[in-house]
């Protein structure tokens, strides 16, 4: 009775302490890394109007960037674990095992910080030119990008700052080869081919995935696509490779019978100019 009741709690401590550390199992796992473009930021919710100068100092520091992750947990944690260690005792446990729920308490906490600042370390801000291995992407749209002298420009719902799409550009067919292979990045992930996914992404971001993967361990997983939308933002020629930026948004989710939440997303794809095909080269966080 006494071994049953001392394993539900570090059950119970260990789904408290690490229940922050669900991230979105989809391709990429929710975060930004690889190529960014600078031109690819989220619209202003209201650009007309200008927020109004808080008139109390306190509450000006107070609404101050609010953190991505609570560290309250692990502290909870802790704490509860103190409320345990003393409940032990009660029932006859001895200190002795008090103390070791304590040091699991202590292991299983550091091991939460250590991945929440590993975890938070900015990748490097700007991929270098990679050849990569020809991808579906390659034919759909044209073959010769125009420069950026060339380009028309359009709207995006993400107000880049210079958008540029080559006239002529086959750009439905080129969102629905980028759609297709939106969800095949998805199995792919899910299976964890790595294979296949070397085919579509250039080497920093391979090797990013691999490393989720070798995170996730060997923890089942199934990624569905309720709703998929792709937007064209950008499409040019910068030095020796050309350059796309597609706007992902939709609802996915991330397990079997799990609810969809909604995820917004950029895919920055490179191509170089003496050939090849598109390979996705960074992604970037929009919320």
């Amino acid at each position: 009775m006494k071994k049953a009741l001392v394993a539900v709690f570090a059950v119970i401590l260990t789904l408290g302490i690490f229940a922050e550390e669900a991230e979105a199992a989809r391709f990429g796992g929710g975060r930004s890394f690889g190529m960014k473009r600078q031109a690819v930021t989220p619209k202003p919710a209201s650009p007309a109007q200008a927020a109004p100068a808080p008139t109390n100092p306190a509450s000006a520091a107070g609404a101050a960037t609010t953190p991505k992750r609570n560290w309250m947990g692990p502290i909870a944690g802790l704490a509860a674990g103190l409320g345990i260690a003393a409940l032990l005792s009660h029932f006859g446990m001895g200190e002795g095992m008090a103390n070791i729920v304590m040091i699991a308490l202590l292991a299983m906490a550091a091991v939460f910080v250590f991945k929440l600042l590993f975890r938070r370390r900015s990748p490097v801000a700007h991929a270098a030119t990679y050849p990569g291995e020809p991808m579906q992407f390659a034919g759909a749209g044209v073959t010769t990008t125009p420069p950026l002298s060339q380009l028309g420009t359009s709207s995006s719902s993400v107000s880049p700052a210079t958008q540029h799409i080559p006239d002529g550009f086959d750009t439905e067919g080129f969102l629905r080869v980028a759609k297709l292979n939106f969800i095949r990045m998805q199995a792919a992930n899910d299976a964890k081919n790595l294979e296949d996914i070397r085919e579509f992404v250039s080497p920093e971001v391979f090797a990013e995935i691999k490393m989720q993967m070798d995170e996730r361990g060997s923890a089942p997983q199934q990624t569905d696509v309720a709703t998929l939308n792709a937007e064209l933002l950008e499409v040019c020629t910068e030095s020796n490779r050309h350059v796309a930026s597609v706007h992902f948004s939709g609802m996915i989710s991330d397990a079997a019978g799990a609810a969809a939440v909604p995820f917004d997303e950029v895919w920055n794809l490179s191509k170089p100019i003496e050939g090849g095909g598109w390979v996705v080269a960074g992604i970037q966080q929009l919320n």
